[in-house]
């Protein structure tokens, strides 16, 4: 394996990176019964370890006093915490590696979220092929954004719209899952039909653990998101959010095992609820990481600068912007912003008065005063701030500042 960068900044951008594609493709893996795709994720693992074992050894090297010690304490817990997390996305993988078993109804569900993994190879002549990334406008034309992309052996972690697509790239790509179909026509791949629930008269103790387990799958990648974004932010608001997401992920796991086993008493095959058991251990160690993550704002510890650096400067960076009056974003639902399609940003929360309101759906309305905090692409960053009503410039000290959109 080539040397690994020495330089902790890029080193923990990449981990963080990675950690959440690794994410991505282990349920991706589950809902598509891909064993490939979860293969892949066994790849990332070593990418993973070796990033880490570096980092370590930056750590220590850098700390030669006892304050340069504490301060490097705190990127140590979070490199902690990415680590786990990426062995929890291994650990969704294996149960289609493993074949533990998954009911129909679970991947049925999956597929109605609001956002989906999908992963598509460019063939030979197709649209994609021998084209730039940024002329395919995928966001607009499919409503999904390119995660990563694997060459070979090679990934590309760090994608942007001067990467040229060549036939044989495997594309991983997250957004609604309505753009599937366009994508592949696109990519000239074969037709895929998404799973179909099983039809069933009456909600069963397996139904209800199945709709807890998608929401714990929700709840634990938005505590991991905010939990980023309570770092980068230095907000303890937000950390004590994600406390009580990790609470809530607490009780739900330990409803969930109550139903599976009530699950098992009934004419259901005991194997296919191994599974749900694995997920729902993975979903709640997820989220408490995240909470592992959020300690350090909660405590004020003193964060290391390196830690808003290299996280703020990750794949998808972390913005927070407050809504203008008469903005396009006052007064509008999420849908009809389309803020996922362009310029590819996720809502993670609104904050509105003295409370956040968490995981917003499409037909949440903003209104002047809130503010939004968002993760996406640091190249639409100009256009999602317009959007609510700001123009996005930089200081004197080469920081980015909000001001507002001259009246025309």
């Amino acid at each position: 394996m080539e040397e690994t960068p020495r330089n902790l900044r890029i080193m923990l951008a990449e981990a963080k990176d990675t950690s959440e594609l690794m994410v991505d493709l282990a349920y991706a893996s589950v809902y598509f019964g891909d064993p490939d795709m979860a293969e892949e994720v066994d790849g990332l693992e070593q990418r993973m370890s070796d990033l880490v074992h570096d980092m370590r050894a930056v750590c220590v090297l850098a700390a030669r006093s006892s304050k340069e010690a504490e301060g490097m304490s705190s990127v140590l817990q979070v490199i902690s915490a990415i680590e786990r997390i990426a062995n929890d996305a291994v650990d969704i993988a294996r149960i289609v590696t493993h074949k533990l078993g998954i009911p129909q109804q679970l991947v049925a569900d999956l597929s109605d979220a609001e956002e989906v993994s999908h992963r598509v190879s460019v063939s030979e002549g197709s649209h994609m092929a021998n084209g730039l990334l940024s002329f395919l406008e995928l966001p607009v034309q499919a409503g999904m954004r390119v995660m990563s992309i694997r060459r070979g052996n090679e990934w590309i972690i760090d994608v942007g719209g001067e990467t040229v697509l060549i036939p044989g790239d495997v594309l991983f790509l997250r957004g609604s899952p309505d753009g599937i179909t366009r994508l592949r026509e696109l990519a000239a791949a074969p037709i895929w039909e998404p799973p179909k629930p099983q039809e069933n008269e009456a909600l069963t103790d397996l139904d209800r653990a199945v709709d807890v387990l998608v929401e714990m799958k929700n709840l634990s990648e938005t505590a991991v998101g905010l939990a980023y974004s309570a770092l980068v932010l230095a907000d303890r608001g937000l950390a004590a959010e994600v406390r009580h997401l990790e609470d809530r992920l607490d009780e739900m796991k330990d409803h969930l095992e109550l139903w599976v086993l009530r699950s098992a008493l009934s004419d259901v095959e005991p194997e296919k609820l191994r599974g749900l058991l694995h997920l729902a251990e993975a979903a709640e160690d997820i989220g408490d990481q995240a909470q592992a993550m959020v300690w350090l704002v909660e405590k004020e510890e003193e964060l290391h600068p390196i830690l808003e650096i290299a996280l703020g400067e990750a794949d998808e960076v972390v913005v927070r912007y407050p809504v203008a009056a008469g903005s396009s974003a006052d007064n509008a639902s999420l849908s009809e912003l389309g803020l996922n399609i362009e310029p590819g940003f996720t809502v993670l929360a609104i904050r509105r008065g003295g409370g956040y309101l968490y995981r917003p759906r499409g037909r949440d309305h903003l209104s002047s005063g809130d503010e939004i905090i968002a993760s996406g692409p640091e190249e639409g960053q100009t256009l999602l701030a317009r959007l609510c009503g700001w123009d996005l410039v930089q200081d004197d000290e080469g920081k980015d500042e909000l001001t507002p959109i001259a009246a025309s």
